[in-house]
């Protein structure tokens, strides 16, 4: 009897951490079709993709503050770096020091193309999804981009490609960049609306 009560335990936590496990991926766009009424579609949309957005592999590299983050917990970057010229370090301390083309996981140092940070009106530390959203949607917040070159940024640049492989023992951005971009895509195609804040 005590064998069965063990399994019993056991198969009760994997399905406990299978639930967990299912609530941090990321839905795809398809899942949000029966909602009828467009607006609250694409609000929907952006909140599901806001997994991704407001995950530490985004968050860190969009701070408040003239430094990068890192980590899980968002920490100050070792060493300290400031921002920079177009978000690509000062003088002498440029990203691409130490940052590479790839992940130097023997260094733990991660690494894509075009290492940098967001612009500073980028910034998504302590912001809430709705004001992200209108972030993304305002051409003076978003580098100048049209909604279509977001969704594309989105959907292909290497450096956001980034959040799904980053090496060593970091915790990769829930779903994939395919997901992630299909949601931005069809938050776009259903007149990109922002969620209200809660």
């Amino acid at each position: 009897m005590r064998k069965k009560t063990g399994l019993s335990v056991l198969m009760l936590l994997a399905v406990l951490l299978a639930l967990a496990a299912a609530s941090e991926e990321l839905r795809p766009a398809s899942e949000f079709a029966a909602i009828g009424d467009r607006g609250e579609r694409s609000a929907a949309l952006f909140v599901e993709a806001g997994k991704v957005l407001l995950h530490p592999r985004c968050v860190n590299c969009h701070p408040a503050g003239e430094s990068p983050l890192q980590a899980e917990d968002g920490r100050a970057h070792e060493p300290w770096v400031r921002r920079g010229l177009g978000g690509h370090g000062v003088v002498g301390m440029r990203c691409l020091t130490c940052h590479q083309e790839a992940n130097f996981d023997p260094g733990r140092v991660p690494g894509a193309p075009h290492w940098h940070l967001a612009p500073e009106e980028m910034a998504w530390q302590g912001r809430t999804l709705g004001e992200i959203c209108a972030q993304l949607k305002d051409p003076e917040q978003n580098g100048g981009r049209t909604l279509k070159e977001i969704e594309r940024h989105m959907a292909d640049d290497p450096l956001v490609a980034w959040g799904w492989t980053p090496g060593a023992d970091r915790e990769p951005a829930p779903g994939t960049q395919e997901v992630f971009g299909r949601l931005i895509a069809e938050w776009v195609a259903t007149g990109a609306v922002c969620p209200a804040d809660r």
